[in-house]
């Protein structure tokens, strides 16, 4: 039974370091050593484009989305803007139809869903309606850069580049303990994207903005979201999904708890399904570096709920063996401590935000599994209010 305990101990230690220590460092050392990998860029690349642009009940951001589209510096020829409307109730239909007789040199479509069904399946739906050479996909309350579509095409500079992802900017960091919490988080997840980029592929992208080609657009099933089953799909299929971090997209992190750990349930509404989504994935010899980044950047970090329970309850069992286990209990007891001390003192102490904010991280990811297994986990879900 020892035994038994020492494995879950060893094995849940391993992947929370590999996760959060050991894929970050070891990422950073291959980037030094494969710098030469740079992203090719193809100014001349400039295709027929549709800008899409998923929105619910969005009327407190819609009008500034839409004037923030508009000025994107692109052919007016070759680009055109899809508004999907998922069964919106409020003023957004008619903000969106009153922009477009405004604005008649634009051309500007509404697609309304008539039954809600989410996000996935409004951008399914509406790109049955897509005649362009690509699509851009961009959340209603994320600003563009204006240079952000041409940074897009630019960056599929070769055939076997499927999708390009672009760079989320925080603009509201420095509103809240929490916002400042999610944006240094986001700069390091940018940090590792970018040299996964450039060695191979990326694990997923962001739903504030990213492009695919109109051909290589697949249908997921509603309950996984395009920004995050994309890479993967393409990767499978051999192809690669990039980042292009000059193409730049703003957006408001939440800058209370209850809309970041929201957030966070959401994100892990198909976490079990995506540990290991595909075996193939393991095929180091077909798939290379992307079995090595899958298993440390999403495996690892899919684990973290079940591997911190299993640490925990392992050291407790072993506390009397040796003394590094006594250590590493009282560890992790004094650290979720330090979260409630957070929690009931409010503390703008930047290190007890810290631990608030990855703790509250691994009981979202907790929130999300017992919503799969009691099969409560939606396609759909109410938008953060602070974000817009």
């Amino acid at each position: 039974m020892e035994l038994f305990w020492k494995i879950l101990f060893f094995t849940s230690a391993f992947i929370i370091f590999w996760a959060m220590i050991g894929y970050p460092v070891s990422l950073k050392i291959l980037g030094k050593i494969l710098k030469s990998r740079v992203l090719k860029k193809d100014y001349t690349h400039q295709p027929t484009v549709t800008v899409m642009v998923v929105a619910h009940n969005e009327e407190k951001v819609i009008l500034d989305k839409l004037k923030n589209i508009i000025r994107i510096d692109y052919p007016k020829e070759k680009i055109e803007f899809l508004i999907a409307s998922d069964n919106s109730k409020d003023q957004t239909n008619l903000i969106v139809r009153k922009f477009i007789d405004e604005n008649p040199e634009f051309r500007i479509r509404l697609y309304e869903v008539k039954a809600r069904k989410g996000k996935t399946n409004a951008q399914n739906e509406a790109q049955k309606t897509v005649t362009t050479d690509y699509l851009v996909m961009t959340d209603a309350n994320s600003m563009l850069d204006t240079e952000s579509v041409k940074e897009l095409m630019a960056a599929f500079s070769s055939d076997n580049i499927a999708y390009v992802t672009g760079r989320l900017t925080i603009i509201n960091q420095k509103s809240s303990d929490v916002s400042n919490a999610e944006a240094s988080y986001w700069d390091s997840d940018l940090a590792t994207r970018e040299i996964e980029s450039r060695i191979q592929t990326i694990t997923a992208g962001n739903g504030a903005l990213y492009a695919c080609r109109n051909a290589d657009y697949y249908d997921f099933e509603l309950i996984k979201s395009h920004d995050s089953s994309m890479p993967l799909h393409y990767a499978l299929q051999g192809k690669r999904a990039i980042a292009n971090h000059d193409a730049v997209a703003y957006e408001k992190a939440g800058e209370v708890i209850e809309d970041e750990f929201g957030r966070k349930v959401r994100m892990n509404r198909i976490l079990l399904k995506h540990i290991l989504p595909d075996v193939k994935i393991l095929n180091i010899f077909k798939y290379k570096w992307f079995s090595y980044f899958y298993f440390g950047h999403r495996t690892c970090r899919y684990l973290l709920w079940i591997s911190h329970l299993l640490l925990l309850v392992s050291s407790a069992f072993l506390m009397n063996e040796l003394w590094l286990y006594s250590v590493v209990f009282i560890g992790q007891i004094a650290f979720y401590l330090l979260a409630l001390l957070r929690t009931i003192t409010k503390s703008k102490n930047k290190y007890l935000t810290l631990v608030y904010y990855y703790t509250a991280t691994i009981i979202a990811q907790w929130v999300g599994v017992y919503r799969i297994i009691t099969g409560k986990a939606k396609p759909f879900w109410e938008k953060a209010e602070s974000t817009r």
